[in-house]
C-alpha cells in the first residue's frame, strides 16, 4: 500500500481539484443540471454509468425538460424518453429502468428519492456506485463513490490493489479518513476526466505525481 499517498490524500485532492478546475473538467458542469435534487441526482447518476458526463448532461437537459419530477416521468412515453437520452449507453435499457424505478418511488417512497444506501439499492437499475454517487452529493451522507475512474486512479497511485469497483470501496473505506470519502469521487473523476486518463496520462504535467506508483503504466 502506498502510504505516503494515504497519508497526504488530503492534499492530493486538494491539488487534483484545482487541477481539473482549470481544465474544465466536465463533472463539475453536473451542479448545474442537479440543483441539489435527489431526483435529478438519482437520474442523472443512473444515466451516466458507461457514458460520459458531457454527454449524459445534454440527455437529462432534455429529459428534464419534458420530466422535472417523478410523477412527470410515469407519465412520459417510452420512445419520448428514448428520444430524450439518445447518445446515453444503453439508452433503450435505461428508459425502461427509469420507468420501473419513477413507478417504484410513487408506490413505496410517496415519489421522494430515499436516503439510504439499503433502500436505493433495491431501485432497478441502481447499484452501490449510483446509491453511494446520490447520498453523498444530495444526502450529504459520508460515503464513497466509487465508478471506474475512482477505481483505476486509486490502484494507479497503489493505494489500493483491487480488481474490482466493490472491492476498492471496501479497501478505500479502511485506509482513508472519513472526513474525505465524499470528496474522494469528484477528485479522482475530475482528475480521470482531464489528465489522468486510462490511457497516456499527462504524468509530466501531473502535480502529485511523486505519490503516484504510477502501477500500470
Amino acid at each position: 500500500m502506498n502510504n505516503d499517498a494515504v497519508k497526504q490524500i488530503g492534499m492530493i485532492i486538494k491539488k487534483m481539484m484545482r487541477t481539473a478546475m482549470e481544465r474544465n473538467a466536465p463533472v463539475f458542469n453536473v451542479k448545474k443540471i442537479v440543483l441539489n435534487d435527489p431526483y435529478r441526482a438519482l437520474v442523472f447518476a443512473l444515466l451516466s454509468s458507461r457514458t460520459k458526463d458531457s454527454t449524459t448532461i445534454n440527455a437529462c437537459e432534455g429529459l428534464f425538460r419534458i420530466a422535472p419530477t417523478v410523477e412527470k416521468l410515469i407519465k412520459t412515453d417510452n420512445k419520448m424518453i428514448e428520444r430524450m437520452i439518445y447518445g446515453v449507453g444503453f439508452y433503450r435499457t435505461k428508459t425502461r429502468r427509469l420507468k420501473e424505478m419513477a413507478g417504484l418511488l410513487l408506490k413505496k417512497y410517496d415519489g421522494k428519492v430515499p436516503n439510504t444506501l439499503e433502500e436505493l439499492i433495491n431501485l432497478p437499475g441502481v447499484g452501490r456506485k449510483t446509491a453511494n454517487i446520490v447520498l453523498a452529493t444530495v444526502f450529504n451522507k459520508d460515503v464513497i463513490g466509487v465508478d471506474v475512474h475512482v477505481h483505476r486512479i486509486s490502484n494507479r497511485f497503489g493505494i489500493v490493489k483491487t480488481k474490482k469497483p466493490e472491492e476498492t470501496e471496501k479497501q478505500l473505506m479502511k485506509i482513508i479518513e472519513k472526513k474525505y470519502w465524499k470528496k474522494l469521487n469528484i477528485a479522482m473523476v475530475s482528475y480521470g476526466q482531464t489528465l489522468c486518463f486510462p490511457r497516456n496520462p499527462e504524468c509530466n504535467k501531473c502535480p502529485v505525481k511523486k505519490y503516484c506508483m504510477q502501477i500500470g503504466l
